[in-house]
Formats: C-alpha cells, sequence, structure tokens
C-alpha cells in the first residue's frame, strides 16, 4: 500500500496523458499557450499501462483518473481505458476533460470501459467563455456534455472556476441548468497553479462567497459528513433534496488530512501532492530496465515523504514550477 507517513493510504490515481490543451483558460495559461513537453519525454500508451498496472495490482490502486491537460487530445485514450478496465482488481475509472471532443468519443470511451466523466464548464455564456478561454468552444462543451449523459458515463460531474468580476454571477445559471439535465456540479476555489503565476488570494472566489451566492437562489442543506471520506467537496442538498451540489474549498478549508490521492504526470514524474515541489522519476528507472518490484519500490517512497499539507497559507509557500495543464488534475 501506498502510505505516508502520516498514516494516510494513496488509492486514488491521477494520471496525466498530456500537457497540451486546446483551451487557453486565463487560471491556467497563457492566450498564446505553453512550450509543450517533446514527445519522446511522453509516456508511450504501454509505458503508461504498465505503471497503472503497477499501480493497481500492487499498491492498492482502486480509483484511475485519466487528466492532461486534455487526455482527449491522446489519440490512444480508448485503448488506454480499455486496458485499465481489464486489470483485476479492475479500478473505477473516469477522466477529466474540458469537453471538446466528448460529442464524438464518449461512446467509444464507454464501451472501452470508462465509468464516468469530470467536464469543466466555468459559464453559459458564450462571449464569457471566449473570454476566459480565448476560444469559441462553448456549444461544442455542451455538446460533449449530452452526449456522455447519452452514453451512460454517470453521473456526469461539472467542475466550475468562479472568477471575480468575470464569472461570479453565475453560480445560480449554472445549478440550475446542471439540476435541469441531471449533471452534479462542483464548484473549485481558483488554486495558485497557473502558468503565468499570476494568481492573488484576494482575486479568489471563496468557498463561503460561493454558498453565499446560492443561497440566495437555493435553500442548501449540509449532507451527511460521514459520506464525505476522502472526498474533496462538501456536499449540500439542494431544496431539500436529492439535487446535490458540491464546493470544494481547496484554498480556504483545506481537506489534506483526508488525502488519497498521488499523481504520475505525462513524462512519468510521481508526485504526492498537486503542490508538491519535489518528483520522483519512474520514466527513467523503467526505460533503464527497473522491475515491476522496483517501480513499486520508488513508488511507495515518493508517497511516504508526502507533507501534511499542501502549506499555502505558510510564509515561505512557494507555487509550483510546473502549472496545471503539466501536471494533471
Amino acid at each position: 500500500m501506498l502510505v505516508d507517513s502520516f498514516g494516510r493510504v494513496a488509492t486514488d490515481l491521477r494520471v496525466s496523458l498530456t500537457d497540451r490543451c486546446n483551451l487557453r483558460c486565463s487560471y491556467c495559461m497563457p492566450p498564446e499557450g505553453l512550450d509543450w513537453l517533446p514527445k519522446p519525454d511522453l509516456l508511450t500508451a504501454d509505458e503508461i499501462c504498465r505503471l497503472v498496472a503497477v499501480g493497481v495490482e500492487r499498491l492498492g490502486i482502486t480509483e484511475v483518473r485519466y487528466t492532461g491537460g486534455e487526455p482527449l487530445l491522446r489519440r490512444e485514450l480508448p485503448e488506454i481505458v480499455a486496458r485499465t478496465a481489464a486489470l483485476r482488481p479492475r479500478p473505477r475509472l473516469s477522466i477529466t476533460s474540458n469537453g471538446i471532443g466528448l460529442a464524438r468519443l464518449a461512446a467509444p470511451l464507454a464501451a472501452a470501459g470508462l465509468d464516468r466523466v469530470n467536464v469543466s464548464l466555468d459559464t453559459l455564456d458564450r462571449d464569457t467563455f471566449v473570454r476566459l478561454a480565448h476560444r469559441d468552444r462553448l456549444a461544442d462543451v455542451l455538446a460533449g456534455l449530452a452526449a456522455a449523459a447519452e452514453a451512460g458515463l454517470r453521473p456526469v460531474k461539472i467542475n466550475t472556476v468562479l472568477m471575480r468580476g468575470v464569472n461570479e454571477h453565475e453560480a445560480a445559471p449554472l445549478l440550475r441548468h446542471c439540476l435541469e439535465h441531471g449533471y452534479e456540479l462542483r464548484f473549485i476555489e481558483q488554486m495558485p497553479l497557473d502558468a503565468q503565476h499570476g494568481w492573488r488570494r484576494e482575486g479568489m472566489v471563496t468557498a463561503d462567497e460561493i454558498l453565499a451566492e446560492l443561497g440566495r437562489a437555493f435553500s442548501l442543506t449540509p449532507d451527511d459528513p460521514a459520506a464525505r471520506g476522502s472526498a474533496p467537496a462538501e456536499i449540500f442538498l439542494v431544496d431539500g433534496g436529492p439535487a446535490r451540489v458540491g464546493v470544494i474549498g481547496s484554498v480556504t478549508r483545506p481537506f489534506c488530512g483526508a488525502c488519497d490521492r498521488v499523481r504520475l504526470t505525462a513524462d512519468g514524474q510521481i508526485r504526492n501532492c498537486l503542490f508538491a515541489t519535489e518528483e520522483s522519476d519512474l520514466r527513467g528507472a523503467m526505460r533503464a530496465g527497473a522491475s515491476d518490484d522496483e517501480l513499486a519500490e520508488r513508488w511507495t517512497a515518493a508517497v511516504r515523504g508526502k507533507r501534511a499539507g499542501h502549506g499555502i497559507d505558510d510564509p515561505g509557500f512557494l507555487q509550483p514550477a510546473r502549472p496545471m495543464s503539466a501536471i494533471g488534475g
């Protein structure tokens, strides 16, 4: 098992398949994009599947989520999903996507064994979408969400980041839209993971502000906290239920004490925390001939050194050198 020095057990693996993305969301990267990883640096499909198998079969991983950048840009994604679904014990399988291309791929991914999707959607207004993402693709995202639901990739979860002066007034309309379509909405506090290093705490819309804004339009009742477990979202019943909405207060309401996540980057580095400043190289060891046992030992050592928390409030906090697009969500 992947146990750190504080007794937390990592069972949820986030795997970045690429650092590339077809949007340029302002809280993630600049409009001109970034210098992408050279193709030889990326893990191959076989290497990804081998490392995931080590995690599932030897180290107790029970949930695998494929992320990016944008994972749908990885041509081998259906193959990777199918090979992961064939592992025993079978892990729960999901992806985090911006939704572009999901209209075409939802059915093939469901057939390959994908269980569900998380899709980023920060606005329902076309002009605001273009302002945020620097691309006119809102219609594609909405079509992707509908296709995911049609393909049975449920629950379809939506991740929303509210930004002050940009889309904070859309909290209630976004929740209404999700209730009407049967999607599950999660609001996420903006985190210091942008490539531009322009994040400022005072510019972040906090969990308290999100709940206050929703409370003007809906009656919110805290769900049973015992059911939360290691999940990052605080869940609230909407107008008495059964509909629910989640708020992930990554900054103001950290949940590090129950964290069960570990990350594998697209170039084969293990990160024991989203905000880690150090990584452990599995790609180099694997390409040098390391056995599965040796890879498992390296992975175990990497998780053992996990810090107690992300430390955003510490005076000496340093934002990771990698932006979110190069880490994987």
